[in-house]
């Protein structure tokens, strides 16, 4: 047993390092085929050639089936040197080095005192950044659009508060693996439908289960607010499939209305709770009492002016915590969303626009006139879970268009955090905070930057992802033709 165990162990050890060596291999090969485009203008057939049977010496002719490897929590301190670290909230560190043991982040400084013992990393010339935080997400409760069994996004009936996303989350996603290539560690997993969805939960991108995943289960409340130009009927004209015409969809007025009910139903319920009196359980008004207490926030969906105004004036009545999601005419109001500090979360600035009479750039330039504003916000990747490795860039187009880098950055770390209550122990690198940070060779907000290491509560993470799986599968295929014809 102790001998079969010790070969297994070698084995894993010897994948480890095939795919360590492949992996830069691929990094040196897309450099390569980079560097001979920018000179050549594009990769002609005989490039092409040349490269493939240069490489052929040293390209594994087989790869890995496995994607990515989920690995154990930090046993050893480690201490990386010599990088430029971008703390956020604490300012920028050259030649910094920044210590962390059991997950955690022990130093950050420019003379720190390494433990004995440390794993010492070399990060000369690179930046280590907080891991990215993505504050609307899908990703592991959706996995492929056209199969409905592997997407769990949407539950039936207008009225889920009791519903949490991180439950239903699939630790084998392969949207996992590419989203940590982006730089995206954290996601604030949510659920959707009707007109209060569930609670969004925040996720660390790594472990074997969504329990060993799980930062905070029920992170914020999520509220559908309906749409005053909505269409009143089901379906799409004629007659009902039973028959007659379609059933009305409640109006406006009606939905708004339900929405208030409901809370106050969850207000009752909590009361008499409190009072002692003997009450019929349920589920989903005692999942209310945390929003109700302003424990979490109330993310409410918006995205008209008229909307985001009826939203906030809502919220105020039932002395809610609440965050506008979506916020696409968020400019229109900023003087009240300034005023009431209420954050917003922008679901994509890389959007065209929505109305003829607006500019092309009305959604990239958004982030800065709301900075000029005054407003917090952050900035998501989008709710698909195939759109959460967007993040970065999301970012980055907003600092193309005007938006301090700085600011920017903190919209994809420290104020997702805060808006959603996990700041104590992520978006920032602080001593005391989780060790979940990247090392880059340049910011993460700009597509020619490489991640080329993602740590996760102090885990070493395994780089590998299904797309760079594809790249040097293909790669491998066509240096083989590539030989052949030679």
């Amino acid at each position: 047993m102790q001998a079969a165990m010790r070969g297994t162990g070698q084995g894993i050890a010897t994948a480890r390092k095939k795919t360590t060596t492949m992996r830069g291999m691929t990094t040196a090969m897309r450099g390569n085929m980079r560097g001979i485009r920018s000179r050549c203008g594009g990769l002609s057939a005989l490039i092409l050639t040349t490269i493939a049977v240069a490489a052929a010496a040293v390209w594994p002719v087989q790869t890995s089936a496995q994607v990515r490897m989920t690995v154990p929590p930090q046993s050893q301190a480690v201490a990386l040197q010599g990088a430029t670290i971008h703390t956020v909230t604490q300012g920028v560190i050259e030649n910094g080095t920044i210590v962390f043991e059991n997950g955690v982040i022990t130093q950050v400084g420019a003379e720190v005192e390494i433990p004995a013992g440390a794993q010492i990393v070399d990060a000369t010339g690179k930046h280590i950044y907080p891991g990215l935080i993505d504050a609307y997400s899908t990703v592991g409760i959706a996995e492929i659009g056209a199969v409905d069994v592997s997407n769990d996004v949407n539950e039936l009936g207008d009225f889920n508060p009791n519903v949490r996303a991180d439950i239903a989350v699939n630790a084998e996603s392969r949207h996992i693996g590419t989203t940590r290539s982006a730089g995206v560690l954290t996601t604030l997993t949510t659920p959707g439908g009707g007109l209060v969805s569930g609670m969004s939960s925040a996720m660390s991108l790594e472990g074997w289960s969504w329990e060993e995943m799980s930062l905070e289960s029920a992170a914020a409340l999520n509220v559908n607010w309906p749409n005053p130009r909505g269409r009143r009927f089901r379906g799409g004209g004629g007659r009902f499939f039973g028959g007659g015409p379609p059933p009305e969809m409640p109006t406006y007025a009606e939905q708004v209305q339900q929405l208030k009910d409901f809370f106050a139903e969850a207000r009752a319920y909590r009361d008499a709770v409190a009072a002692g009196e003997e009450v019929r359980s349920d589920s989903r008004y005692a999942a209310m009492i945390p929003a109700l207490n302003g424990e979490i926030p109330v993310v409410v969906a918006a995205d008209g002016a008229a909307q985001i105004n009826d939203a906030i004036t809502w919220g105020q009545e039932e002395g809610l915590r609440i965050v506008i999601r979506g916020g696409r005419d968020a400019i229109h109001v900023a003087d009240r969303l300034a005023t009431n500090d209420i954050p917003v979360i922008l679901t994509s600035t890389m959007a065209a626009p929505g109305r003829q009479y607006e500019g092309y750039d009305g959604a990239y330039t958004m982030p800065a006139r709301l900075h000029e504003a005054g407003v917090r916000f952050a900035i998501s990747g989008g709710s698909g879970s195939l759109y959460s490795n967007r993040l970065p860039w999301e970012a980055g187009v907003a600092v193309a268009f005007g938006l301090p880098e700085e600011e920017a950055l903190r919209a994809v770390t420290i104020n997702a955090a805060e808006f959603m209550g996990i700041d104590d122990r992520v978006g920032s690198l602080e001593p005391g905070k989780q060790a979940t940070l990247l090392i880059t060779t340049g910011t993460p907000l700009d597509m020619t930057s490489e991640i080329e290491q993602a740590y996760i509560q102090g885990r070493e993470l395994d780089m590998m992802d299904i797309q760079k799986w594809f790249f040097e599968k293909y790669m491998t295929k066509v240096m083989q033709q590539m030989r052949r014809i030679s």
